[in-house]
């Protein structure tokens, strides 16, 4: 009997060059100032450059074990691949940017998993820049630094304010999608409706009986912040429900407790509408804490649902924001663009949040 041996979609010899010879290479590498070439590896690994092309690539053209070698050469001498070269072979990077202010926030947090998990299954990358919190930067310098890295669009979380957002014009070369409650003359945007969410949270409770409605808003910084604070005023005012004083907190739960101990003092509170979930449940600690009774003495709604898995039978009464759907859409729109169609700017792309009832609310409507 005889065995058919397949041919090895490696280059002949591959498999036979000295591990000695492989050591000396490296040595000599280490001890070079330029930078590794696709020749340095391939001469290292003791394969061809045309193998070190296909693991680079990701072919599957390749067996397990010099894969393995390779990646480990590329690693010990630092080599990086051409992806200039790359994208002019096959077109684009398959790389989205995504420029955050920081990943702290739980919305930010859900966005970054949506894009992440949506770029996977589309066999794209992800490559992330982030700004800083409070940091004084721009949209033109964001999008001049990714022009820099291989990245085929970008899409920029708008958690604060940016002075050139009204001015700012990507360039026709690099889709760019704007992650944003306000929607961007230049380039698409979507959101979820933080004003409509505040509205409804305000409509909501005052159909419960209580003559106003008092709001916990989050940081100054924050865009979203700011909508649902205008989206709580405005429900208000609309119906003539006198508007209370705020309380600005920084999205942690600490800074909703400090809320809670006041207003537990304040004897014509007897609804809280908190920005996040966070807030909202630090409130209800400190009402609890300081003898009130929740949701006998107050109601509390909070936003985001982000509490479900982390606080064992939970009772808030929340709006979901889809935070995972509006990362997945927005990566698409962008990779869309990056594909030759036009998505209209001046637009904005809403995803709808959720009403999730819980029992943190009391219908005083029939006490009255």
């Amino acid at each position: 009997m005889f065995e058919t041996k397949q041919p090895s979609n490696d280059y002949n010899g591959d498999e036979n060059r000295s591990n000695e010879k492989n050591r000396g290479s490296l040595a000599r590498k280490k001890s070079s100032t330029r930078p590794a070439s696709m020749q340095d590896v391939a001469h290292a690994a003791g394969v061809s450059p045309q193998t070190v092309s296909r693991v680079a690539n990701g072919s599957s053209a390749v067996r397990p074990e010099t894969r393995s070698r390779v990646e480990i050469v590329m690693e010990q001498l630092g080599y990086r691949p051409n992806y200039a070269a790359r994208a002019l072979k096959h077109g684009k990077f398959k790389d989205i940017g995504v420029v955050l202010f920081t990943m702290a926030p739980f919305g930010n947090a859900r966005i970054l998993n949506g894009i992440t998990a949506a770029a996977v299954n589309s066999g794209y990358a992800i490559t992330l820049h982030m700004i800083g919190q409070g940091a004084a930067g721009t949209l033109q310098s964001a999008i001049e630094r990714m022009k820099q890295l291989p990245v085929d669009g970008v899409i920029i979380v708008m958690e604060e304010n940016i002075p050139d957002f009204a001015t700012f014009v990507p360039s026709r070369d690099l889709p760019v999608v704007l992650i944003s409650e306000e929607p961007a003359d230049h380039c698409p945007t979507i959101d979820a409706d933080q004003y409509g969410c505040s509205t409804a949270v305000v409509d909501y409770l005052l159909s419960k009986g209580h003559k106003t409605v008092y709001h916990v808003a989050g940081p100054s910084s924050s865009r979203a912040a700011q909508s649902r604070l205008k989206g709580w005023r405005d429900a208000l005012e609309q119906v003539g429900a006198p508007v209370p004083g705020i309380y600005i907190g920084d999205w942690e739960a600490d800074s909703g407790y400090q809320a809670g101990l006041s207003l537990a003092h304040d004897p014509g509170c007897t609804a809280v509408y908190a920005a996040n979930d966070q807030m909202a449940y630090g409130v209800m600690q400190g009402l609890r804490a300081a003898g009130k009774r929740v949701p006998d003495d107050v109601s509390i709604v909070g936003v985001d649902d982000s509490l479900v898995g982390t606080v064992p039978r939970l009772e808030l009464t929340t709006m979901r924001m889809k935070f995972d759907e509006i990362g997945r859409e927005a990566f698409f729109m962008v990779k869309r663009q990056c594909e030759g169609e036009r998505i209209p700017a001046g637009v904005k792309t809403v995803i709808p949040t959720e009403f999730v009832e819980r029992r943190s609310v009391r219908d005083i409507s029939e006490a009255t």
